[in-house]
């Protein structure tokens, strides 16, 4: 099994549905094991089972199997039918759930498959089989074990079994698998950086043909369409259908056309927008014509008639973009827009020259327009301020003293007057 996608993983969608008051669950349960092998069993005693949960089955041979339940209820019955499995020909049973001393056992069991793989591979090198054992799958009983290898051809290997027998004291299984159920069971990443198909959802494997690349116009490059397992890549029957489909409108066995002034050969065919490519020798533009006109002039061309020569179509216009009517107040069309903001705080703005630097300025400028000094401090300032009222209002207080001191001529009257009234008197 892979650390991602699991191919083995189930998506049960009727878990979280009412099933009704009479319903009578069905019997059969499908059970997962290591690698791509999956089973059915019956519970027969009814044992109330969930998905992932370990259980002892009934082997091939003597003994018990542990697995997890991968599928119980109505969606093992769409299984059996998927796999052309009848629910009479399945006869193993589920024996019970697994307790501390199975998983205990089990889990011994699994840490010894890498140890005995190796050790099993270097008895074949000594016999000088042409074989490679790729896994070791243990029974959950630690009494048995299968050895999964790969060869061209077929192999002795009954004296590799006595010596494993005796090495390992266990009962052992040869079992011969292909390049891609090899890769199935190890696992990788493609060359397009995802886990292997067959690794993660892909069960069956179709036969892969060179003649799927050249239907997709694809260059028969080994190295580029094989994949891990040496084989043909899966994927390329993934999208042969839609371009078979594309390749109808599309006329076969059509590589030149006559014309008038010579040959023009084919270059190069757009399937999906139904477009051909067609050059004239030693020239260096090429001139596309659609699919249908193609046909046309194969026609002609079949009653001993001459085309006219290809001319290239004018170029269009480029369509003009529609400004749309909404404004990026996101402002996510830059990914690097935050950058070019601190760039532009980094930068060192130049100073500007002030009339201090320049005499000649000093002397032009006006006296209302010249800075006037900052005080030094908000305590000084008010310092200023307050002995500036201080002395303002002493000076008032003096100025009224002065006033009061200073005679009123105004309303004083003469000492003449005075004099010549006392003398009318007497």
């Amino acid at each position: 099994m892979t650390s991602g996608c699991n191919k083995l993983d189930i998506y049960d969608w009727l878990v979280d549905m009412d099933l009704p008051s009479n319903y009578k669950p069905f019997d059969i349960v499908e059970v997962r094991f290591k690698g791509s092998r999956k089973e059915f069993f019956v519970n027969t005693d009814n044992i109330y089972l969930e998905m992932g949960e370990m259980v002892a089955v009934e082997p091939n041979t003597g003994g018990y199997d542990i697995g997890h339940v991968s599928l119980t209820g109505e969606l093992v019955r769409l299984q059996l039918k998927k796999n052309n499995v009848k629910p009479e020909d399945v006869v193993k049973k589920i024996y019970r759930k697994v307790n501390e001393n199975d998983v205990a056992k089990y889990n011994i069991a699994k840490d010894l498959e890498w140890e005995t793989m190796h050790r099993a591979r270097n008895l074949a090198l000594e016999l000088g089989l042409s074989m490679k054992i790729s896994d070791v799958d243990y029974q959950g009983d630690k009494t048995k074990a299968t050895f999964y290898y790969t060869a061209e051809g077929r192999v002795d290997f009954r004296e590799l079994i006595k010596r494993m027998a005796e090495a390992f004291r266990i009962r052992i299984e040869m079992r011969q698998i292909g390049m891609r159920q090899e890769a199935s069971r190890l696992g990788g990443i493609g060359s397009c950086g995802r886990e292997l198909c067959c690794s993660t959802w892909l069960t069956d494997f179709k036969t892969v043909s060179t003649s799927a690349a050249r239907y997709q116009n694809l260059s028969l490059n080994t190295l580029k369409l094989a994949g891990q397992c040496g084989k043909l890549k899966c994927c390329l029957n993934y999208e042969l259908d839609s371009y078979m489909d594309a390749l109808k409108d599309i006329p076969n066995h059509i590589d030149r056309i006559e014309t008038q002034s010579g040959f023009a050969y084919l270059q190069k065919t757009d399937i999906f927008k139904k477009t051909m490519w067609f050059s004239y020798p030693h020239a260096e533009s090429w001139i596309p014509l659609p699919a249908s006109k193609v046909k046309e002039f194969a026609e002609i061309n079949s009653q001993g008639k001459k085309v006219q020569d290809l001319v290239s179509p004018e170029k269009n216009e480029e369509p003009k973009v529609a400004i749309p009517d909404y404004e990026n107040v996101v402002g996510q069309d830059s990914l690097t827009r935050l950058d070019d903001k601190n760039r532009r705080k980094k930068k060192k703005k130049p100073k500007k020259k002030g009339p201090s630097d320049n005499p000649q300025a000093q002397q032009r400028t006006p006296l209302e327009n010249r800075p006037r000094p900052r005080p030094e401090n908000n305590q000084a300032k008010q310092n200023n301020q307050k002995a500036a009222n201080e002395g303002s209002e002493n000076n008032e207080d003096a100025a009224k003293k002065q006033q009061r001191r200073r005679p009123n001529n105004r309303n004083r009257k003469p000492n003449n007057n005075r004099n010549q009234e006392g003398n009318s008197e007497g």
